[in-house]
């Protein structure tokens, strides 16, 4: 009885610390791609380039494809590219650079990030190195959550976007799904209990973000406006 109740308690937890994390983010995840951004920066998160399977990642298609569109909506000014890159073998941020080079996005408006290790990591470098105070966070709408949840918790000003869903059937993306609710659980304990820090900072590198063109055009003598 001892041990059912024991259990019991931490399903309810579980449960309960999801709802919290839920129900404190959902009003700020955008569905609709064209009404998403409104912010000089989007926050693009890595994921491998492929599959364990050997066939293209439709996660990492969505959020590249979503990127580039907000740009040339102009939703967003400039993109921050933040994935892993532990070795020479695997470059996340890289990858999502030659992919939206390919998508016709200038050089001019990304900036790479290469030590984004995890969405923690991702979002303090983006306030601590890079100088970033509002951004639109792009990625899948299971990962917002967590993701809304810590800017939230370092301070940041942010929006979530939903890239559009696959268009085929993704295998697994139901462990996607439970391994997402593990890990809000998770970092409730890293913000409020075990005071998790960053892999790697740096020095301040603030983002440099080119005015639109139009405010380029009417104000040509305005100094660029440092990255929000």
């Amino acid at each position: 009885m001892t041990l059912g109740a024991a259990a019991l308690l931490a399903a309810l937890l579980f449960v309960a610390a999801n709802l919290w994390v839920l129900g404190r983010t959902h009003s700020r995840i955008e569905q609709t791609l064209p009404m998403c951004g409104g912010e000089r920066v989007g926050i693009v998160f890595g994921t491998s380039h492929w599959t364990r399977s050997g066939v293209r990642n439709p996660y990492f298609d969505a959020r590249m494809s979503a990127s580039a569109r907000l740009l040339r909506l102009g939703r967003v000014d400039h993109l921050l590219l933040s994935g892993d890159n532990r070795t020479r073998f695997y470059n996340e941020p890289v990858t999502m650079w030659r992919d939206l080079r390919g998508r016709q996005v200038a050089d001019a408006d990304m900036t790479l990030d290469y030590a984004g290790f995890s969405t923690f990591d991702t979002l303090v470098r983006a306030r601590d190195v890079f100088g970033v105070e509002e951004a639109v966070l792009i990625t899948q709408a299971w990962h917002l959550p967590r993701a809304l949840y810590i800017a939230d918790a370092v301070g940041l000003e942010v929006t979530g976007c939903a890239v559009p869903s696959p268009s085929r059937r993704v295998s697994g993306e139901w462990r996607l799904q439970a391994r997402e609710w593990v890990a809000r659980v998770a970092i409730l304990g890293d913000l409020y209990l075990w005071g998790r820090e960053p892999h790697f900072l740096g020095p301040l590198e603030p983002l440099e973000v080119a005015p639109p063109f139009w405010e380029a055009w009417l104000f040509p003598e305005m100094p660029e406006t440092p990255a929000r």
